[in-house]
């Protein structure tokens, strides 16, 4: 094993943990959308129930105030996990890269010093990460699933998939290496 083996767990464990935060998120959004199901719902119960009293317009502008308010409510939620769910991106992205220009830059290191202590650490490494990537995985099996119960139906889960390694990709990494 070398570092690129070290690079791409270490990769792996990092798109796991982003899927978890996805998850997590999305269990947000959905969840505070059938919370303003379940408003709504209420408000138009009560309206119905003691409309009779309220004069016609105090029951529209009622309607309207409750419309307006979880149209902001909606647009709050959607803001706040559409933004988190593009920092998540991000910043899996440019962990991803980091670690991979990390383990080139350690690659030309020993290649120009002749020292081979980093090639050891690595090797010494990855037997950790992969038990780490385990656990991350199981929480993000975990996390898929309170995003389900959240819901009240299947939810769109993110799960990490392992990456295709192309030529392209393995000519740049011995390029850089």
């Amino acid at each position: 094993m070398t570092a690129r083996t070290l690079s791409t767990a270490t990769t792996h464990l990092v798109e796991s943990y982003g899927n978890t935060a996805k998850n997590v998120i999305n269990a947000y959004r959905v969840g505070n959308e059938r919370v303003i199901g379940f408003m709504d719902q209420r408000w138009e119960s009560a309206l119905q129930k003691n409309g009779k009293k309220l004069s016609a317009e105090v029951r529209g502008n009622a309607l309207s105030a409750q419309k307006k308010l979880s149209a902001y409510y909606t647009q709050g939620v959607t803001l706040a996990s559409d933004g988190a769910d593009t920092l998540v991106n991000k910043a899996v992205e440019l962990a991803g890269k980091g670690i991979h220009r990390a383990a080139a830059n350690a690659g030309q290191f020993e290649k120009k010093t002749g020292v081979k202590t980093l090639h050891t650490l690595a090797l010494a490494a990855v037997p950790a990460v992969e038990v780490v990537n385990k656990l991350a995985t199981k929480l993000e099996k975990q996390t898929g699933l309170l995003a389900d119960k959240v819901a009240g139906k299947r939810a769109k889960v993110t799960v990490a998939a392992v990456k295709r390694v192309t030529p392209f990709r393995k000519a740049r990494a011995r390029k850089a290496a």
